[in-house]
């Protein structure tokens, strides 16, 4: 078989496939995660993340413990689409749903007049 008849049939592959492939694990995008919930205003310290992850994409479930008095709606919508986004970032996967249980209210307002 001659050299140009072996380039015809061989398949093209693209530059992608080419270098080869990367995967992330499933406990590299639980750090990942838990890391870009702390990110978000009213997020105390602590959250749990677990992730599954399938070929390109990532579903996480986080469980958030919420800074008191922050309203929890807006502290878990806005902590799942910075998880949504920031994990894409981080770890080129698309997140298309992140699950979020409020854990705690961790209470952050000081006591008037101190300790007793």
């Amino acid at each position: 078989m001659s050299a140009a008849a072996e380039t015809a049939a061989a398949p093209r592959l693209s530059a992608a496939e080419f270098r080869g492939r990367t995967t992330v694990s499933e406990r590299a995008v639980r750090r990942l995660a838990a890391r870009a919930a702390r990110e978000v205003d009213g997020v105390a310290a602590g959250p749990e993340v677990s992730a599954r992850v399938t070929a390109d994409t990532a579903v996480l479930r986080v469980r958030l413990p919420v800074d008191y008095p922050m309203p929890v709606a807006v502290v878990t919508e806005a902590c799942r689409e910075h998880l949504m986004q920031r994990t894409h970032e981080l770890s080129g996967l698309v997140v298309p749903r992140v699950d979020i249980e409020v854990s705690e209210l961790v209470n952050t307002i000081e006591p008037a007049g101190g300790l007793r």
